[in-house]
């Protein structure tokens, strides 16, 4: 099985970088991207299978971003991260196909496990 690609699109580098470590530990390919334009550059060029993509970017935000991820392949999957309790963001997010959430500061290891169980879910579908 050759390795999932993981793009981490936030606009705060501590947070990228991290992120960046805990998914390449995994074993996965990772991306990163400070802002829209570069996120939707790397989805078009390396087609990421997932996508952790913070709500609140300078410039395009997140559902922005997440409209055209999922223009360009509906099949990426996204994960949003937030730093605040925007519910009707939240909302939208999951309406445009968005799979989940986690609020700021995340538990790290929550996130690894469910980007894990979206990953490998996807793999078990393909090889059945």
């Amino acid at each position: 099985m050759e390795n999932k690609k993981v793009l981490i699109v936030d606009d705060q580098n501590g947070i990228r970088i991290l992120l960046m470590e805990v998914f390449s530990s995994e074993g996965y390919n990772t991306f990163q991207a400070a802002n829209g334009k570069i996120a939707l550059e790397i989805v078009n060029s390396d087609k990421p299978d997932l996508v952790l993509l913070d709500m609140k970017i300078p410039g395009m935000d997140g559902l922005e971003i997440l409209k055209h991820i999922k223009e360009i392949d509906p099949d990426i999957k996204v994960i949003m991260m937030t730093a605040y309790g925007e519910l009707d963001m939240i909302k939208e997010a999951t309406d445009l196909g968005a799979l989940m959430h986690f609020t700021k500061p995340f538990d790290i290891d929550e996130m690894r496990v469910a980007v894990n169980m979206q990953l490998r879910n996807d793999a078990q579908n393909k090889c059945s």
